[in-house]
């Protein structure tokens, strides 16, 4: 017994360890990890709670004296405490049951039927039996009479910990308050005042709760660091910035920044000065403090993700969204992927995709053209002025890093440390050697002159060199020189790329111009960022764009200057637009607003119901030609989604799966938040990959067939005539009951008569070959155009994918 406490004490101690509590719900009351799948094997996982087991087994089968249903050795229900405690720690409920149901079976007179009835109680919470276990504790607490402390205190916590399984926060407040101030254990103390104020918390009973988080910070050094580090936390989430004191408050915090014992927790200390900070309205110091909790990253990924998520908040709200987004891509690495808290900021990060994405566009293609448009001396001197400044810079890096190194011998200190700071195309890299290329090509550059030109092998420093020993500063200096030599600070080389074409400066200009309208649309309909909205339209109608881009903006803008209730620029946008474009659908609905209802032959919805039915009537061509003349007609609109999922569907039926594909990718990037861009990205990603093989099924698999006739183009005009012709002889065979026929679209120019309900091959065949060689009596039925039969699954196959070819000549391996 005495080894199989000493090895239960250890693997309790090593759960301890490796155990990590979430301060941001509320802790349980033990420190053991939650294992949903029930564990039932006999064996358990953890050494040491084998042996605790493996010695409890040994006691109870070496010394048991169990004579005529009587134990008279007192030490054999403390082995079977141990047997249970070491399968409970396990994860292994059910075995570590039948311990504890033993002794409440076999030793009723035992000192340990109450340690028993609690252990049994805490395993049925394991195994969600709260209920139970609560009834179980309750009835024990009012008919016996517990003299042992810290069986009191564990009573009580348990019952305080199912209530909280079931989320009953009241109920388990009194019993976590008694379980507090009844137990002994200085570290349990400190964790049940702390599960106490976060019960005072969740019931919003601020005062209560920080006087339970004082009284985890009052026991100091008696209990773990991490409460009265967690407790601190917690009060400051309650200060009450309008009534309490703020310099009190900051020296508390900047005490707990200072205190040398705090170290390991500055990552919590950190965060916690930024929201004071952030809640004193100062940014830039809240910036800093949550930047300084990010570096002191201590296996806190919570907190990590809660101080990227902060960032990104506050860049979101002064409209830098290229900046938010970045912080929204780090808070997501910490955050469990597909939980609750990764959906809801994977769904913010989404909605980002579209402005930064656009974002980058007008600027890379503004500053492009900017430079195009320039005289060839005012481009020399830009990048003179900018290649002057980055030579300077590296000769200064190059030869202060090159006499770092020749102080710290031939193996190169700043491969380890980083070189000086970069600048110009490199700043974003770090300091990290590598990431300036300055300081490689100089590294390069030295290299080879220690050391020549080298072979990439094994054994390099043993072959004969052609140049040995440390460089002399004058040589460092030369170096220097050889580096600023470099196209990397020669001007031609910049003005070499400047695109002249014009074909490619006019792609710039449209790529531009489209994305400061679609910057307007988004900053207006997604953000309400009116202001933003209104600078980039703006300055989009300064650049004389392409014509369907001008009347939208302008629309655009008198609606946001309404918004904004600028009454002259929303006056001078509306006479602007009834003055210049008064035919156009907007002057319509500025003189009449009720003119945008779908029964109204000039708007969109109305076009978009008239497109729908000439889709349904198989008039793909004419489809796909007025969606492209709507979608530029009525750019900006709710409705342009709409028209382009009608147009990929059109294409689909018209060219094929390949097309069909492609158009429904364009729909699914370009409208990602619409309904539609969603509904084409379920089509992409589920529907898709269902129907792309092109393998056609065997005749003998299918129940159901076709007989096919095919008319084109020239034949359009017969179609209909041949089609009664076949009803008819369908009717004259008396098969009309089961068989009917169709005119099926294939492709343009190619139209199919089907006649539908056989039910094999070659009944199809022989069907057709009955209708081009009637008997006599049924020669005004006689039908001798040429015809095949296919199963519906082929049909389907063909018509999908276009291949009526590979299906009549299949290729013969």
């Amino acid at each position: 017994m005495f080894n199989g406490n000493n090895a239960f004490d250890a693997g309790k101690e090593g759960l301890s360890l490796g155990y990590q509590d979430n301060y941001y719900e509320i802790l349980t009351v033990e420190r053991i990890e939650v294992i949903d799948e029930v564990q039932l094997d006999k064996n358990g996982k953890d050494p040491n709670f084998n042996k605790a087991e493996e010695k409890a087994v040994k006691a109870i089968q070496k010394h048991s004296m169990f004579i005529n249903g009587q134990e008279y050795n007192p030490q054999i229900d403390e082995a079977y405490m141990l047997l249970g405690k070491a399968r409970y720690y396990d994860n292994r409920f059910i075995p570590a049951l039948d311990a504890f149901n033993f002794i409440l079976d076999k030793y009723a007179t035992s000192n340990n039927i109450n340690n028993a009835k609690v252990w049994k109680a805490k395993t049925n919470i394991r195994l969600k039996n709260e209920d139970y276990a609560i009834e179980n504790l309750k009835k024990m607490l009012e008919e016996s009479e517990i003299k042992d402390d810290a069986v009191m205190a564990d009573a009580h916590a348990q019952i305080a910990q199912a209530y909280i399984n079931l989320d009953s926060l009241p109920e388990a407040l009194p019993y976590m308050k008694i379980a507090s101030e009844t137990v002994d254990d200085n570290e349990l103390k400190g964790r049940f005042n702390f599960i106490k104020g976060q019960l005072y918390d969740r019931l919003e009973m601020r005062d209560s709760a920080n006087m339970a988080y004082d009284e985890v910070i009052d026991l100091n050094r008696k209990t773990a660091r991490i409460y009265m580090i967690n407790a601190y936390i917690a009060k400051a989430k309650n200060f009450d910035y309008n009534k309490g004191n703020k310099e009190e408050f900051l020296e508390l915090l900047t005490d707990l920044e200072e205190d040398r014992e705090n170290r390991p927790f500055l990552d919590k200390v950190y965060n916690m000065i930024g929201d004071y900070h952030r809640n004193e309205k100062k940014d830039s110091l809240a910036v800093a403090y949550y930047n300084k909790s990010i570096k002191a990253f201590n296996n806190d990924l919570t907190l990590q993700s809660f101080n990227y998520q902060t960032l990104a908040e506050m860049n979101f709200d002064e409209a830098a969204y290229k900046t938010a987004g970045a912080y929204y891509d780090s808070t997501l690495t910490n955050l469990e992927v597909n939980s609750r808290r990764w959906r809801r900021i994977s769904k913010k990060r989404e909605n980002l995709d579209d402005v930064i994405k656009y974002e980058d566009i007008a600027t890379l293609n503004d500053s492009i053209l900017r430079i195009a448009n320039m005289s060839e001396g005012e481009r020399l001197a830009y990048f003179t002025e900018y290649t002057d400044g980055l030579r300077a810079k590296a000769i200064a890096d190059s030869i202060a890093i090159a006499k770092q190194s020749r102080k710290g011998g031939i193996a190169n200190n700043e491969f380890f440390k980083g070189g000086g700071k970069t600048s110009g195309p490199s700043a974003g890299g770090g300091n990290f050697y590598f990431y300036n290329p300055t300081t490689v090509s100089f590294g390069k550059l030295e290299f080879e002159k220690n050391w020549g030109e080298r072979v990439n092998e094994d054994n390099w420093r043993r072959s004969a060199s052609q140049n040995s020993g440390i460089a002399n500063y004058n040589e460092i200096e030369d170096a220097g020189v050889a580096v600023s030599e470099s196209a990397l600070f020669n001007p031609q080389s910049y003005i070499e790329t400047i695109p002249s074409e014009q074909k490619v400066l006019d792609s710039l200009t449209k790529d531009r111009d489209f994305a400061y309208y679609q910057l307007g649309l988004i900053y207006k309909e997604k953000f309400k960022e009116y202001d933003l909205a209104a600078n980039r339209l703006e300055k989009l109608l300064t650049y004389n764009p392409e014509e369907r881009l001008i009347l939208p903006s302008k629309y655009n803008l008198y609606k946001i200057y309404g918004q904004l209730e600028d009454a002259s620029n929303t006056s001078k946008y509306k006479n602007d637009i009834l003055t210049n474009h008064a035919d156009s659908r907007y002057a319509e609905i500025l003189r009449n607003p009720n003119t945008q209802l779908a029964t109204d032959e000039s708007s969109p919805e109305f076009k978009y119901n008239a497109l729908y039915k000439e889709f349904e009537a198989s008039k793909y061509a004419d489809v796909i030609r007025k969606t492209e003349e709507y979608i530029t007609l009525y750019n900006g609109d709710d409705i342009v989604p709409k028209l382009e999922l009608l147009k990929a569907t059109a294409i689909g039926r018209q060219d094929g799966f390949d097309a069909y594909k492609k158009a429904l990718n364009f729909v699914s990037l370009t409208y990602p938040n619409s309904e539609e861009g969603k509904q084409a990205q379920v089509i992409y990603n589920k529907t898709l990959p269902q129907i792309e093989s092109t393998t056609f099924v065997s005749s003998e698999e299918s129940t159901k067939f076709k007989l096919m006739y095919q008319f084109d183009a020239n034949e359009a005009s017969n179609i209909s005539a041949f089609k009664t012709k076949l009803d008819n002889a369908i009717k004259y065979y008396k098969y009309d009951n089961k068989l009917y026929t169709s005119i099926d679209y294939y492709a343009p120019g190619k139209q199919f008569v089907v006649v539908h309900g056989l039910d094999s091959k070659l009944g199809s065949e022989g069907f057709g070959d009955k209708l081009a060689n009637p008997v006599k009596e049924a020669s005004e039925h006689r039908i001798t155009r040429n015809s095949f039969g296919i199963s519906s699954e082929n049909y389907k196959i063909v018509q999908i994918h276009k291949n009526l070819n590979d299906y009549l000549n299949p290729s013969v391996e």
